[in-house]
């Protein structure tokens, strides 16, 4: 049960130091027990007491991690409803489900499909997730074979899906490294499944006809030892499941209710055979609010859209995706190629950079740490003026790569170039377009 926010408060430091990122202990404590804060923002409470707030410090939404490495997918440890409130923590995970029905053809395509439709947004590589691996033929040695082959065919995390738990136990025989989610546990097989679960220390889904089963077939899988839960209520109607997935994240956020403080998978799959249909359920659930999304198949025309809808929802919208700080060469500058600044707002620099790439000019651009916001927000902010731009290109070493002394600003901040002509003394200052679009026939016109 969790603890009320006095429990808590008896167990932290009491020195009130404000490092965790609020004035007194006691108002981190009420935070910690709302689910606003996170027991390791505090760094003096003691290993004991680190003990007693395992509980009362985690998430209403439980954190599942399925795979291992750099592949692993965490999904869950969500805190609000909606994104505006605070963020949402970990994107659902996209699956490409596979058949041991299918034939050899149709499997190698669509793990095929599964390595190369992976896209590259604002220095981002987005792409699917899992694999989802179903026994439909009811054959235990054609599903480890088919386990087997994905296995050897992608460095991917795998989902297993049974209601055998002899099939199941044949599948994670021939990826249990890989750490694959278990699907499922049902009332009829949970004691086999959760035995098996615990032995290979994989994470495990709970399928129930009902909110009410479900609840309950959580809970024994808790009383079997077992932590890393997924679940799904059955439901395989549109209206219905996404019902279900409001109902799930209010009772955890909203009642703290554990027994569905869980992350959930969905099957857009088996609701519909209209692929386009399929997607469009999909990017549903992308937002309310599945943790693993199972879809009939590929296609590029479908996936890049929500893997885009996925970035944009689970990005925080208080902190802007932003650049590294620094020179960027761009197109083998030299000594006389021109200098450009611009803000570190991922977006903002990869249209700029692109537009100077496709200038084919020899260029440096400077990007400057504006706490990711754009060139005229950051400048309404006070975060791009002239005493801010002069002190970082004197230090940034640029001087050291080119000859000439000229700087090339955004025309959104042709305001600053007087005060940066008094900051760096001796400097021209060049007010380049407003408009990215323009950089090209600009920087054509170049004399260093």
């Amino acid at each position: 049960m969790a603890l009320t926010g006095i429990e808590i408060f008896k167990l932290l430091p009491k020195t009130n130091c404000g490092d965790c990122g609020v004035p007194t202990c006691l108002a981190f404590a009420m935070n910690l027990a709302a689910g606003k804060a996170e027991l390791s923002a505090c760094p003096h409470v003691s290993d004991e007491a680190k003990e007693k707030l395992s509980e009362a410090s985690a998430p209403p939404i439980l954190p599942v991690t399925i795979g291992t490495g750099d592949k692993a997918l965490k999904i869950g440890g969500e805190t609000v409803m909606f994104r505006h409130e605070k963020r949402f923590e970990n994107p659902p995970g996209l699956a490409i489900l596979i058949s041991d029905s299918m034939d050899d053809a149709e499997v190698n395509a669509r793990l095929e499909r599964f390595k190369n439709l992976e896209y590259e947004r604002v220095g981002l590589t987005i792409a699917p997730d899992l694999i989802a691996v179903k026994c439909d033929s009811g054959d235990a040695a054609k599903f480890e074979a088919l386990a087997n082959k994905v296995k050897g065919g992608s460095n991917t995390n795998i989902i297993l899906m049974s209601d055998n738990p002899d099939i199941l136990a044949a599948g994670v025989k021939a990826c249990a490294d890989r750490k694959p989610l278990l699907y499922a546990a049902t009332k009829d097989n949970a004691d086999s499944v959760a035995a098996l679960a615990k032995e290979n220390n994989c994470p495990v889904v709970a399928r129930a006809d009902g909110l009410e089963e479900l609840a309950a077939m959580t809970e024994k899988l808790v009383g079997a030892g077992l932590k890393n839960i997924v679940i799904d209520s059955g439901s395989r109607t549109v209206r219905q499941a996404f019902e279900d997935q409001i109902v799930i994240r209010s009772a955890a956020l909203n009642k703290k209710y554990r027994p569905l403080g869980y992350p959930t998978i969905v099957f857009p799959c088996e609701m519909t055979d209209n692929p386009m249909k399929e997607a469009l359920i999909a990017s549903m659930f992308i937002a309310k609010y599945a943790g693993i999304i199972v879809l009939s198949d590929f296609q590029g025309e479908s996936l890049f859209p929500l893997l885009v809808e996925r970035l944009n929802i689970y990005t925080d919208p208080q902190r802007p995706l932003a650049t590294t700080e620094g020179i960027y060469e761009i197109n083998n500058p030299n000594e006389n190629s021109p200098l450009l600044v611009t803000s570190n707002f991922s977006l903002t620099y990869f249209l700029v950079s692109g537009e100077i790439e496709n200038s084919k000019v020899p260029s440096y651009l400077y990007v400057k740490d504006t706490e990711g916001l754009s060139v005229m927000t950051a400048w309404a902010a006070g975060k791009f003026s002239a005493d801010i731009i002069g002190p970082a290109i004197k230090k940034s070493g640029i001087a050291d790569k080119i000859k000439h002394q000229k700087l090339i600003i955004p025309g959104y901040i042709a305001a600053e170039s007087g005060g940066l002509e008094e900051e760096l003394e001796g400097w021209e200052i060049l007010v380049g377009p407003r408009e990215g679009a323009h950089i090209p026939a600009f920087l054509k016109s170049w004399k260093p």
